[in-house]
């Protein structure tokens, strides 16, 4: 507090308190070292921690540690292992980047001669979220307390699940496609405390909050290093506002004075025009943005080269939809 009142800056809001355990209830994580579990079961593919009636099974042979987590009516049982990375064939002078939003969870743009930009559909998380706050606020009318059920608890954990399959899912195809492609540093655009400061409408600041997008970089940037892809997350200010194809300064807020002036404009959500009426998905230009402001030198060929007929491809599985087109 004493920091607080001397400098609020450095703090995202007043200190408060921490959640104390509930003295009967409370529970705390139980971390199982190598030695507290049986290595004989290990080997036939089985964890039996040691003192406790239960038997879970794994595909690893080598464990580091099993974490007994609890949870609200339940517990978690999490293996940890070392996994080494694998070199792949990757050329680290080719770029891609990463636009994150919301309708479109992602768009992956890249330096590559002939790279088709790629869209991560974004709608199912929406939608998934959309049903939660629906259910939730019907569940916490009947309880008519501010408390929590054991309904409310297994409707919470069910969404988390769904989207945390649909995250992985989406990550792991997109670093496929930079091994398929052979494309060796990642750029992913992120503001520091974005979510915090965010001032949308209060429908749309609920989508836009809700959305893990920390988690989805955690997830592509894990992933990324396995595979031997460098990742850089670059700061994106006035990316979504600049064109592109013009050439457009890239400045960062807060840093420049004055406001600065773009000669193209967004036409509506998801589509933006160029100073000679070119029109480009507008998460596609933001993306190519965020490349260019990381690496100003990356498109040594000239614009032009990145600019793609319009091709428009949706891969549908059960939790993800990928689209891939060009300009619009």
């Amino acid at each position: 507090m004493k920091e607080w009142k001397v400098d609020p800056s450095k703090f995202l809001g007043r200190p408060a308190l921490p959640k104390y355990k509930d003295k009967q209830l409370g529970r705390n994580i139980l971390i199982y070292t190598l030695q507290a579990i049986s290595k004989k079961a290990l080997k036939r593919g089985l964890i039996c921690p040691s003192m406790l009636p239960i038997v879970v099974e794994t595909k690893q042979q080598k464990v580091d540690q099993v974490r007994i987590v609890p949870r609200k009516g339940f517990y978690v049982v999490e293996v940890v292992y070392e996994r080494k990375e694998e070199q792949a064939q990757v050329n680290p002078a080719l770029i891609a980047a990463i636009d994150i939003g919301v309708n479109n969870l992602a768009a992956l743009t890249s330096n590559k001669v002939g790279f088709v930009p790629h869209i991560v559909n974004g709608r199912p998380l929406k939608s998934t979220n959309q049903y939660y706050n629906k259910r939730k606020a019907d569940l916490q009318q009947q309880l008519g307390t501010a408390g929590t059920t054991a309904r409310l608890e297994r409707l919470t954990n069910k969404r988390t699940r769904r989207i945390n399959h649909y995250l992985h899912t989406a990550s792991k195809r997109m670093i496929a496609l930079l091994i398929h492609e052979g494309i060796g540093t990642l750029i992913i655009g992120k503001n520091p405390n974005w979510k915090q400061g965010s001032e949308l409408r209060k429908k749309d600041n609920q989508h836009f909050v809700q959305i893990p997008h920390a988690r989805f970089v955690d997830m592509l940037c894990y992933k990324a290093r396995l595979v031997g892809i460098q990742v850089v997350q670059q700061e994106e200010s006035y990316t979504s506002k600049a064109s592109f194809l013009d050439l457009d300064p890239l400045p960062t807020y807060g840093k420049d004075d004055g406001k600065p002036a773009f000669s193209g404009k967004r036409l509506k959500r998801g589509l933006y025009q160029t100073k000679n009426g070119r029109k480009l998905n507008a998460d596609v230009n933001g993306s190519y943005n965020i490349l260019r402001k990381a690496s100003p030198n990356a498109f040594g060929n000239g614009v032009e080269d990145v600019v793609v007929h319009p091709v428009r491809e949706t891969v549908q599985t059960q939790s993800l939809e990928l689209s891939r087109f060009g300009e619009l």
